[in-house]
C-alpha cells in the first residue's frame, strides 16, 4: 500500500478503517480500500458506515444542531474561516490525494481547492446578510418573517469534484445554522469525505454537526429515509437522483438535485474560429470529459465545420493521456472500468451507425484518448446520451433557428455556450436556449461561488446552489405577529 499522505495533515493512521461521526470511531460497516485509478495501487482504507450508524448520526446531529442554530451567525461564519485557512495551508496534500484518488490531472485538483476556498468565503458571507423583513402589518398587529434552518441536511457528494461539491453544499447549510450527514461517493472517500472532516475538525466545527459517513447506495438510501434528515441535496446522475427524489418524496422533505446535462457549444458562422474550438477542446476534454457542466455536442455553421474539426482535431491530438503525476499529460484515467466501458459502448454503436472518427476513439485500459466524431445523426448515442467522457460529437446547422432547434433537442438543460463576435446575436439565441445556464464566447464548463447554479429539464428539479440562492436552498420562512392591542 502507498504511503500517501504519511507524516502529514492526512496522515491515513488517524483515520484508517474509521467514520467521522461524533470524531473519528470504528464503524459498524467495515471498511473498503481505496485504490488509484492510474495504477490500480492500494492507497488506505477508509471506514464504511453501515445503516446503524446513519441512524447514530441522525440522532446526534439533531441534538448538536439546535444549539449551533441558537449561536451568533458571527460565531458560525468564523468556523467557515478557519476551515478556509485549514485548506489553503493544507492544499499540497489535499491536490495529491485529489489526483490519485480521482485521476485528475494536478491543475483539476488545484481548481477544486481555489474553487474550495472560493465557496467558503461566499458562504461565511451569509451570515451577514439580513435575517428577515418587517411586512406591512394587518390592522393593528406587528408583522414579521425571518429564516429559520432546516435542521439535519443530508448531502450525497458525487466522484468527480468531491471536495468542491462537498463543500459548496455543506459550507452554506453549516453557516445558516444547520448540522450535516455527508455521504461521499465510493470512488472517492478521501477527497471527497475525509478531507472535508479533517478541515472542520482543525476549524472547531462543534462535536455532532458534521459526519462523514462513506458508503453505496444503501448508505445513501439510509440518509433519505433518515427521520432526522429534513433535506436531501444530491450531485449526481439523472437515473440517481430519480431515486433519490422519489425516496425524499415519501418523506416529504425537500430536495435539492443538481444532476446530468447534454450540453451544446454553438459556433455561429461569423465566431472566433480557433478560440471556439479552443474553448470546445476545454468543455469535451478537460478532466476527461467527466462533468455534468461538460461540452456533447459542438454545434457547427455548415460554412466553418472544416475549419472548426481541424482545429479540434488538433487539440485533441496535441493532449497527452498518461498517469496524472508525469509531467505534461492532459488527461487522466476515467474512473472506473465501468465508465470506460460506457464511453466505449457510446462511441463505437455510433460509428456502427455511421459516425466517423476523426481523432482518438479507442481505450487503453481506463485511459481514453480526447476524440473527435463527425457525421453525426440526432438518433446516434453520442447525440442522445449524456457520454461523460472525452469525446467532441460535431454537428452543423444551417441557420440560427436550426442550431437553436437541434441544442433544445434533449431533456436536459443544464448548460450551454454560444461563440460569435456579434454579442447581440449571441445573447439573442442564448435566450432561447432551455438551459439553466449560458456562457457567450467562452466555455460551457464554468461555475461561480457566487452565481445560482442548476438547471432545468431532466438536469435538475429548479434548485440553485451558490451566492444568496444558498439562503433559499438551506433555510425556510418563519411568520409572526403580534396583536399590539392586547
Amino acid at each position: 500500500m502507498s504511503t500517501i499522505g504519511e507524516g502529514t495533515w492526512l496522515d491515513a493512521a488517524e483515520w484508517a478503517g474509521k467514520i467521522y461521526s461524533g470524531g473519528w470511531r470504528q464503524s459498524e460497516g467495515g471498511a473498503q480500500p481505496v485504490n488509484e485509478p492510474a495504477t490500480g495501487e492500494r492507497l488506505a482504507e477508509v471506514g464504511v458506515a453501515a445503516p446503524a450508524d446513519v441512524a447514530r448520526a441522525g440522532a446526534l446531529a439533531a441534538r448538536a444542531q439546535r444549539a449551533w442554530a441558537e449561536a451568533p451567525a458571527q460565531v458560525r461564519a468564523e468556523v467557515l474561516l478557519r476551515a478556509t485557512r485549514a485548506l489553503r495551508d493544507n492544499s499540497g496534500a489535499i491536490r495529491e490525494w485529489i489526483v490519485r484518488e480521482s485521476g485528475g490531472v494536478p491543475a483539476k485538483g488545484d481548481y477544486e481547492i481555489v474553487a474550495g476556498l472560493s465557496q467558503l468565503a461566499q458562504a461565511a458571507g451569509l451570515a451577514s446578510l439580513p435575517r428577515g423583513e418587517i411586512l406591512g402589518p394587518p390592522t393593528g398587529r406587528a408583522s414579521y418573517a425571518w429564516r429559520v434552518p432546516l435542521g439535519v441536511v443530508g448531502v450525497i457528494n458525487p466522484w468527480n469534484a468531491p471536495l468542491l461539491f462537498a463543500i459548496r453544499a455543506l459550507a452554506p447549510a453549516l453557516v445558516l445554522g444547520n448540522a450535516v450527514l455527508l455521504k461521499p461517493d465510493p470512488h472517492t472517500p478521501v477527497s471527497g469525505g475525509v478531507v472535508v472532516a479533517r478541515l472542520f475538525e482543525d476549524a472547531g466545527l462543534p462535536e455532532g454537526l458534521l459526519h462523514v459517513l462513506p458508503g453505496g447506495p444503501g448508505i445513501g438510501e439510509a440518509v433519505v429515509a433518515d427521520p432526522h434528515v429534513a433535506m436531501v441535496s444530491f450531485t449526481g446522475s439523472t437515473e440517481a437522483g430519480r431515486v433519490v427524489a422519489r425516496a425524499a418524496g415519501e418523506g416529504l422533505k425537500r430536495v435539492a438535485l443538481e444532476l446530468g446535462g447534454k450540453n451544446s457549444i454553438v459556433v455561429l458562422d461569423d465566431a472566433d474560429v480557433d478560440a471556439a474550438a479552443a474553448a470546445g477542446a476545454m468543455s469535451s476534454f478537460g478532466y476527461q470529459g467527466q462533468a455534468c457542466v461538460a461540452a456533447g455536442r459542438h454545434l457547427v455553421h455548415v460554412d466553418l465545420m472544416k475549419s472548426y474539426t481541424e482545429a479540434l482535431i488538433r487539440h485533441a491530438k496535441a493532449l497527452r493521456v498518461g498517469d496524472p503525476r508525469e509531467e505534461g499529460v492532459a488527461l487522466g484515467p476515467v474512473i472506473s472500468e465501468r465508465q470506460a466501458a460506457r464511453i466505449e459502448r457510446i462511441v463505437d454503436e455510433s460509428v456502427a451507425a455511421g459516425a466517423r472518427v476523426l481523432a482518438g476513439g479507442r481505450r487503453d485500459g481506463l485511459f481514453y484518448p480526447p476524440t473527435v466524431l463527425d457525421h453525426v445523426e440526432r438518433t446516434m448515442p453520442v447525440f442522445t446520451e449524456e457520454i461523460f467522457g472525452p469525446v467532441a460529437p460535431v454537428v452543423p446547422f444551417r441557420t440560427d433557428t436550426e442550431a437553436v432547434e437541434i441544442a433544445n433537442d434533449t431533456e436536459y438543460g443544464l448548460t450551454a455556450a454560444v461563440h460569435s463576435r456579434s454579442v447581440p446575436r449571441a445573447a439573442a439565441i442564448a435566450e432561447q436556449l432551455r438551459t439553466g445556464m449560458v456562457h457567450l464566447n467562452d466555455v460551457s464548463a464554468k461555475d461561480a461561488a457566487n452565481a445560482p447554479f442548476g438547471g432545468m429539464g431532466v438536469s435538475g428539479n429548479g434548485s440553485r446552489i451558490g451566492g444568496t440562492a444558498n439562503l433559499e436552498q438551506f433555510t425556510q420562512w418563519r411568520w409572526m405577529t403580534v396583536n399590539e392591542a392586547v
